[in-house]
């Protein structure tokens, strides 16, 4: 049959004859490789092109009136951009598309970039690049940018011939969203842009990675889970990217195993207020092997388990737990620690597979002793232990000012509406986001994964519209909001329901906390953000979002409660208790 694509006709009655200035007409049967890159992005399943364009951009800009169902979204700076796609493409699970100029704006981009490699983000980057040749005379702005991207991108190329321009679109696309997904990037000389052909555009493919063990493997596998005594569970993100939240529930209680999130919260993994759920893994070791101790088999299910932040004599995993992991990102399976099984597939497929087998191996006294457990496990799990939390934290701390950190956090968890995605990027007041905030729906929670500050505000740009309409809550610190605050201007620009809530510490309140227990030092250089403050409610003001800044306690609940519900970009800035000890 014919390819699905195969231009017959010109997309529009002129084309810029750039060395001349002049328009001339277009011969029948071409098409102009801005055109053509354009079409290629939409039947990848591309809707919105995220970008910040410049001059080595400017005939993608020439070409977007001809595509108008392309929704481009500005971004102020490259990270902003590569950090809204990121947003997007998460709470959507599609391919998304970004855009920045040459050298210096993928260079800004770099730090989104290694966000998006560490989520495994489907995203197709580009960045104009001068005419191929006169980089040969490293022009102003030139460098070459496929080194530049490499390290952090799964495929990084330069489109040599207009003709080549479709296979490397729908080879980027392929690549990038066959797991392990991940980010590929496009070097496009503004020659190959302005060129006209009449080239072939081929046709759209996706790898199907929906696999399950064989029926021997999952005997194996259920009969391994049956001879536990207590199983754990260990949720990451390909929960998620699988679709399998009710997978993942049928999988806990038929196993009746106690559920934890991976140590980094960063995605809606399982249900918070499901009976088996338990909470997320610490980061630092010495807790990590005390909440594992009581297990004899950890069933790790899609995710790099015990992901640590700082180094610590202590091993995360107590030596006589054994594991199952299950997953298709084949690095992460026993990269630290040795597996009694592995398995390299799609997570809910084989979720789903393990139930009967279950069933069917342990019979119908596994069945029972598998429904007390999880009857055991209900007394003590993430629903009873936010009780307990938030009544400590409510315990006089609704009077007290400044504003405690996580009794803020408390009052924006109660006054969240039902259908509200969480965003969150707040690292001392929020600590207890994970514990208070109740994951929903595969979407419903977004956090940063990587470390790497700056992702929240433009992030949640993205996850709303991707989400629209539901509103969009964005938790994100001080210190972090200022990596990304230009973002505001696009949320105003493009009137997303999005509540920014910035708990203002004035300053970098971890780091403070951090040389003061590993190093014994209070004195703080270069950590206040003072001298001047940093003006947020001014900062939103003047990028065209409505702000108030909260000094009170009496304050927060009903302020929160209206911005949440005003279907439109705000920002509340709290003033939080800064202090270390």
């Amino acid at each position: 049959m014919p390819p699905r694509w195969h231009v017959g006709g010109p997309a529009s009655t002129y084309n810029e004859n750039v060395a001349g200035g002049s328009r001339m007409a277009r011969t029948a049967n071409t098409t102009t490789g801005r055109s053509a890159f354009l079409s290629l992005l939409k039947d990848e399943g591309i809707t919105h092109l995220f970008g910040n364009p410049g001059t080595t951009e400017l005939p993608i800009m020439d070409a977007l009136p001809d595509h108008l169902d392309l929704k481009y979204v500005l971004g102020l700076q490259e990270a902003i951009v590569v950090a809204m796609a990121d947003g997007y493409s998460r709470a959507s699970g599609e391919l998304v598309a970004c855009n920045v100029h040459v050298a210096p704006g993928l260079g800004n981009a770099m730090g989104a970039l290694y966000n998006a490699k560490f989520t495994g983000t489907p995203m197709i980057l580009t960045a104009g690049q001068q005419e191929l040749g006169h980089g040969l005379r490293e022009p102003l702005l030139y460098d070459p940018l496929v080194p530049i991207a490499e390290p952090l991108v799964k495929w990084a190329v330069e489109v040599p011939r207009l003709e080549d321009l479709p296979l490397i679109v729908r080879r980027a696309a392929k690549i990038a969203t066959t797991p392990p997904t991940g980010p590929v990037f496009i070097s496009l000389p503004g020659d190959i842009l302005n060129a006209e052909g009449a080239i072939d555009l081929g046709q759209s493919s996706r790898v199907e990675s929906a696999t399950r063990p064989s029926d021997e493997l999952v005997r194996r596998l259920a009969e391994r889970i049956v001879a536990a005594k207590a199983p754990v569970i260990v949720v990451g993100d390909e929960v998620v990217k699988s679709d399998g939240l009710k997978a993942a529930v049928a999988l806990a209680e038929a196993a009746g195993a106690a559920v934890w999130q991976q140590t980094i919260a960063y995605g809606s993994h399982y249900p918070s207020e499901h009976a088996c759920y338990v909470g997320t893994l610490s980061r630092d070791q010495k807790t990590t092997h005390a909440q594992l101790a009581p297990y004899d088999l950890m069933i790790a299910i899609g995710t790099d388990p015990l992901r640590m932040s700082v180094w610590s004599s202590t091993e995360a995993k107590p030596d006589a737990l054994a594991i199952i992991q299950i997953g298709l990102v084949d690095w992460d399976i026993a990269k630290n620690y040795a597996v009694d099984i592995g398995v390299q597939a799609d997570v809910a497929e084989t979720m789903r597979a393990l139930v009967p087998a279950l069933c069917a191996v342990g019979g119908q006294g596994f069945a029972e002793a598998a429904a007390g457990r999880v009857k055991e496990i209900a007394t003590d799990n993430w629903s009873a232990r936010r009780v307990r939390l938030a009544s400590r934290i409510a315990e006089g701390a609704a009077q007290e000012t400044p504003i405690s950190g996580d009794w803020l956090t408390l009052a924006l968890a109660e006054a969240l509406p039902d259908d509200c995605v969480f965003v969150n990027e707040s690292l001392t007041s929020g600590r207890h986001v994970a514990d208070l905030v109740p994951y929903k729906d595969r979407y419903s929670f977004h956090g940063l994964a990587s470390g790497g500050i700056g992702w929240a505000v433009p992030a949640a740009v993205g996850i709303a519209l991707a989400q629209a309409p539901r509103p969009v809550c964005c938790y994100v610190g001080d210190g972090s909001a200022m990596y990304g605050i230009q973002a505001l201007w696009s949320a105003a620009h493009l009137k997303l329901p999005i509540t920014f809530v910035i708990p203002n510490n004035g300053g970098y309140r971890i780091l403070k906390q951090r040389l003061l227990a590993f190093h014994g030092n209070s004195r703080f250089i270069g950590m206040d953000l003072s001298e001047p403050e940093v003006d947020f409610v001014g900062l939103a003001q003047s990028m065209g979002v409505t702000a108030r800044r909260v000094t009170e306690p009496g304050e927060v609940q009903s302020t929160l409660s209206a911005a949440l519900r005003g279907g439109q970009p705000n920002l509340v800035e709290v003033m939080v208790d800064g202090s270390v000890a």
